[in-house]
């Protein structure tokens, strides 16, 4: 029996890894979404373990990409063919989905990013790695000190009838906010709409300040799941928005279409491992180098006892290195 030739995606985020199966016409033909529970090898292993169990007889895996803040993990157990960042990803995500794209919203679970779009090549881009008030985590929180799953959020801002204004410049603050306007009586759907404004009148304030915002205005990430975040976001902008299919692993889908594309048509043998490497025992270890002043903290991936990665030093001394 023939098997199918396909591109794999991994992108490896602080809350979730998303992994994507795309052939060779860029169709994606399998997604995974999964959390990463603070154990990104581990997410990594059961992700492809399940994805084997599926079609492993049936696929034969002709490049890997991988992206995300843990790309560099993933690529040293996967044996990647293409690193690349999550801006570049999303990008080449966005414009397979909907061609003419000029800005992208993502929101993770961690981070936002806004990336701006002209004649199909990114021109300007900001993110947020810093306050948690314009990402999925802080809504995760708020939805459970109100007593309601992050699935009901957006269907409860809907119902809202007088929202209320909560601040949310500052996650610490959104939260005190919160409670008091709980102890004045307010509805959860009123204090749940205030939310999802908050999050949407904070990102623009931070991440869209000083930029032009055309559309088509294109939402990523798990977030472009919730209802009530994509009506606050239509109004602040006042214009609709447009979710893909697959808004939730965007990332991988990108960077499994720039694996196919690094590899170009004459499909150069992959780097991937295989799905049996996967058995392997591994763990991430760190050190301090004192090559020099700098003591830059250096990764090491270690594989049944043998290293097999590093990263981490600004000189490129120990980067690739087994040490």
């Amino acid at each position: 029996m023939s098997r199918v030739k396909c591109f794999m995606g991994i992108d490896v985020g602080s809350v979730s890894t998303n992994i994507t199966l795309i052939d060779e016409n860029n169709n994606l033909i399998e997604k995974l979404y999964m959390r990463t529970d603070g154990q990104p090898i581990e997410s990594i292993r059961t992700g492809l373990k399940d994805m084997y169990g599926r079609l492993g007889q049936s696929i034969e895996i002709a490049g890997v990409g991988t992206t995300g803040s843990g790309r560099q993990l993933a690529a040293a157990i996967v044996g990647a063919d293409v690193v690349k960042n999550e801006i570049t990803a999303h990008a080449v995500a966005a414009q397979k989905e909907i061609p003419d794209v000029r800005t992208i919203i993502e929101i993770g679970g961690q981070d936002s990013k806004i990336i701006l779009l002209k004649n199909n090549v990114v021109h300007d881009f900001a993110m947020n790695t810093v306050c948690a008030a314009g990402t999925g985590s802080f809504l995760d929180r708020q939805a459970a000190r109100l007593g309601i799953s992050i699935e009901d959020f957006g269907s409860y801002a809907i119902r809202s009838e007088n929202p209320v204004r909560i601040a949310g410049r500052c996650a610490v603050f959104a939260e005190s906010d919160m409670i008091h306007k709980q102890q004045m009586g307010y509805s959860r759907e009123d204090i749940v709409r205030g939310l999802c404004d908050a999050l949407a009148r904070n990102y623009l304030a931070n991440l869209g300040k000083g930029k032009k915002l055309e559309g088509p205005v294109v939402f990523q990430g798990g977030v472009a799941a919730n209802i009530g975040i994509i009506q606050a976001f239509e109004m602040a902008l006042g214009t609709k928005i447009v979710i893909p299919q697959n808004h939730d692993v965007m990332g991988a889908y990108g960077v499994a279409i720039l694996a196919h594309e690094g590899l170009g048509s004459s499909y150069e043998k992959t780097g991937f491992a295989g799905f049996d490497r996967l058995m392997g025992d591994y763990t991430a270890k760190s050190r301090e180098c004192d090559g020099c002043s700098n003591g830059c903290e250096i990764v090491q991936i270690i594989m049944d006892n043998n290293p097999v990665a590093c990263w981490g030093d600004r000189c490129g001394k120990w980067s690739g290195a087994a040490v």
